[in-house]
């Protein structure tokens, strides 16, 4: 039996709202922080499936979907706050680095904080190539993608990658949250995703 967690979460409106989610068992003991292992609550993936449609918002509260980028391949980027430092080198590499290399994929990063936020930092930061989005309204992309860390608030750091019929060709968990991803393994799938290189890679999972 799976178990379930009930959250519980304070609206700016002063509403609460309340939700049952599972945790996730695909990645159970796989992410630590300061030493101490944390837990995923949501569904989780595996390479391989068909990717789950997820609702975020843009930096203008408009809603955004797995669904708006059909037909194109995704990179999705996944940090916990773009407040902190090493959140802030990941999202600016992908900006500065992989976007203008790989044109034919859409390169998304999303955090759980609040768009306003994400706009900030994006207009101090300069990162202009690649679309930031918010898991704060719904927490839906955490909850299908089992990336929501419990009693954080926050998503867990990761690298997703899904081809143009939107399956998932690669997943990397990156298993100290204090810790940027393996950027040369996400090259590496990246050029064998747009047909630069010819050996397999999967990734880890």
């Amino acid at each position: 039996m799976l178990k379930k967690i009930i959250l519980t979460l304070s609206l700016a409106s002063s509403t609460t709202l309340a939700f049952e989610i599972e945790e996730n068992q695909i990645d159970k003991g796989k992410v630590f922080a300061q030493g101490k292992e944390v837990t995923l609550l949501g569904k989780g993936i595996k390479i391989g499936q068909q990717a789950t449609n997820f609702k975020v918002v843009n930096a203008h509260f408009k809603t955004v979907t797995l669904n708006d980028y059909s037909g194109k391949a995704v990179l999705i980027s996944i940090v916990p706050s773009l407040d902190t430092g090493v959140c802030s080198l990941q999202t600016k590499f992908f900006n500065q680095e992989i976007a203008e290399k790989f044109p034919n994929i859409e390169m998304l990063t999303i955090s759980a904080d609040l768009p306003f936020a994400q706009k900030r930092f994006c207009a101090t930061e300069g990162i202009d190539k690649i679309q930031t989005l918010s898991d704060s309204v719904w927490r839906d992309f955490g909850k299908q993608y089992g990336l929501y860390i419990k009693d954080m608030g926050l998503l867990s750091r990761a690298i997703v990658v899904l081809d143009k019929e939107h399956k998932v060709t690669y997943k990397q968990l990156v298993s100290n949250l204090a810790k940027e991803p393996n950027y040369e393994e996400v090259i590496t799938h990246l050029n064998q995703l747009s047909g630069k290189a010819t050996e397999p890679k999967t990734g880890t999972e």
